[in-house]
């Protein structure tokens, strides 16, 4: 029998591949224990969500108890309308392409193993930011599994492949064989495992870095003869800056996010240059507990400017789903 999962699971779901601490992972496996359908179709999953939500009640009191967060791996907050990785082998060129995108200033060198924290940077698109991260290598004897939870928190990774070296298929293979010996898997689309809720997928494009260097089509051939993916493949040189308009407008694509842009009664102009961004589909309750945690409670409606009403500052209620560039005016 199909599980037939709800909009808000799959909401829940996204939030708690999100989670960075054991008292989050709680409150969402709570929500989605909640939202899951019950019938017979989802007795094994609902049995997994309450083993998952009792380890998780264990961590989180621990964590409280010790007086410390709880952190799953490296914390780094997170920023802008959505989160990219950078994952790849020793010299795939990821420093270089946080320098390139953003304004992040990381070691870039010839040799392996510059990078031996993740570092973020923001990627501009339009009026928004992306946040990026670039991790240290990822090798058959060498693996951080620290960087678990941030792959799996992560919106989009970019999975490298050094398409001007000749291992470079060896480097693409070894990150692969790494993470699927975890929990912790990339593939076209975001999602859990309904069979293992523990199992979890991030939505990945393959990008071929170092187009310039002669042989690098061959390569990739090689690539798809020995290894074939099934994940959308951008080309790339992140030395020239080759192709680089074309992965960012895919990164911030990938997020499907809308934007929207907020407006007091008081004034005559919405604020035009910090727009806030949520999930294609969120509504002005949401658009509300973004402002203010505590709006969303006293939310009456918001006057909304933009292509869906009939008529500019039209009266609508809180589940009014937001499209890209609404001017939103709230009243509490």
């Amino acid at each position: 029998m199909p599980a037939n999962l709800t909009p808000q699971y799959h909401k829940a779901e996204a939030e708690y591949r999100r989670a960075q601490t054991a008292e989050e992972e709680l409150r969402c496996l709570e929500l989605m224990l909640r939202e899951i359908p019950k019938h017979k179709g989802t007795d094994k999953l609902q049995a997994e969500l309450k083993a998952k939500i009792s380890k998780a009640r264990t961590e989180a009191e621990h964590a409280k108890k010790a007086g410390k967060k709880g952190h799953h791996g490296p914390h780094i907050q997170r920023q802008g309308a959505g989160r990219s990785i950078i994952l790849g082998g020793p010299n795939a060129g990821k420093s270089q392409l946080l320098a390139r995108l953003t304004r992040a200033t990381p070691e870039v060198a010839p040799y392996p193993f510059t990078t031996r924290e993740p570092q973020p940077g923001m990627m501009p698109w339009e009026d928004v930011q992306v946040q990026l991260i670039d991790t240290p290598p990822i090798t058959a004897d060498v693996f951080d599994a620290n960087l678990l939870g941030l792959i799996r928190g992560s919106d989009v990774a970019l999975l490298m492949f050094d398409a001007g070296a000749d291992d470079g298929i060896d480097g693409l293979t070894a990150v692969l064989d790494r993470l699927n010996q975890t929990k912790t898997r990339l593939a076209k689309e975001s999602h859990l495992s309904e069979e293992d809720i523990g199992l979890s997928f991030t939505q990945t494009f393959l990008v071929h870095n170092k187009m310039d260097v002669a042989g690098a089509e061959d390569r990739i051939a090689l690539l798809k003869e020995f290894c074939p993916l099934d994940l959308p493949e951008i080309r790339i040189s992140a030395e020239h800056g080759t192709g680089l308009e074309e992965l960012r407008n895919a990164i911030y694509q990938a997020l499907d996010v809308v934007r929207v842009y907020t407006k007091l009664p008081t004034k005559k102009e919405a604020d035009y240059d910090r727009p806030f961004t949520l999930k294609r589909g969120g509504t002005l309750l949401e658009v509300a507990e973004l402002v203010h945690r505590d709006l969303a409670s006293s939310f009456k409606y918001a006057r909304v400017w933009g292509t869906a009403v009939l008529a500019p500052g039209t009266q609508m209620k809180g589940d009014y789903v937001i499209h890209d560039k609404d001017v939103v005016e709230i009243h509490a």
